[in-house]
């Protein structure tokens, strides 16, 4: 692309660093920008940036939080004896946007991944272990996506909570095998909430 203002070309290129964005969308978006009232845009950079500067991340699921704990592990009306761990915090809002669970979470912050360079000591693991140990966790619901990389997670953690006298199930195989939790439909992933099984029974179903 040809620009003729390098105000614009540096707007455009920090735009197309954004996953998705393109070059093209990138342009459309600082055009966009450009032909709205100054004050409005101000807003929109300070909203932005006063984001990323004061966002903080729950001591104990590690979800995104305004506070030193978030707003579901703060909630009496949750159910916080029932963990849901899941990889990452936009599965926290998909599995949030089913309405049909009331207990609590765990981000990971990834999936064991040794391809990629991701072992256990790089995700929020120990912490689990240690909550399960110190609040009576009564169960674990391993929610991660049903890939070879969701599996080989959900195994070594089933080994790391093998001492503790929690009952570990996981959601059912609503969703397709290699398939991503984030990208599943409302009602598929209520389901496979619901209808969750006993650990054993879902490792059996994957041999």
């Amino acid at each position: 692309m040809i620009f003729s203002s390098a105000l614009i070309e540096n707007a455009v290129n920090e735009f197309a660093r954004l996953p998705g964005v393109g070059k093209k969308t990138a342009l459309r978006l600082v055009l966009h920008l450009l032909k709205q009232d100054t004050a409005q845009v101000e807003l929109f950079s300070e909203t932005i940036a006063r984001m990323r500067r004061q966002i903080k991340f729950c001591k104990q699921c590690h979800n995104v939080s305004d506070d030193d704990t978030c707003s579901i592990c703060a909630s009496p009306a949750r159910h916080n004896h029932t963990v849901c761990v899941v990889e990452s915090i936009r599965d926290v809002i998909a599995i949030e946007n089913t309405q049909q669970f009331n207990g609590v979470y765990h981000v990971l912050g990834g999936i064991i991944s040794p391809i990629d360079g991701i072992g256990p000591d790089q995700l929020n693991i120990h912490t689990l272990v240690e909550r399960v140990k110190a609040q009576n966790i009564e169960e674990v619901i391993m929610a991660l996506s049903p890939t070879i990389e969701g599996d080989t997670t959900i195994y070594y953690l089933s080994k790391k909570l093998k001492e503790s006298p929690v009952k570990i199930t996981t959601i059912a195989r609503g969703i397709s095998f290699g398939g991503e939790l984030e990208y599943a439909d409302e009602m598929t992933l209520a389901r496979s909430l619901t209808n969750r099984l006993p650990l054993e029974n879902y490792l059996q179903q994957g041999k």
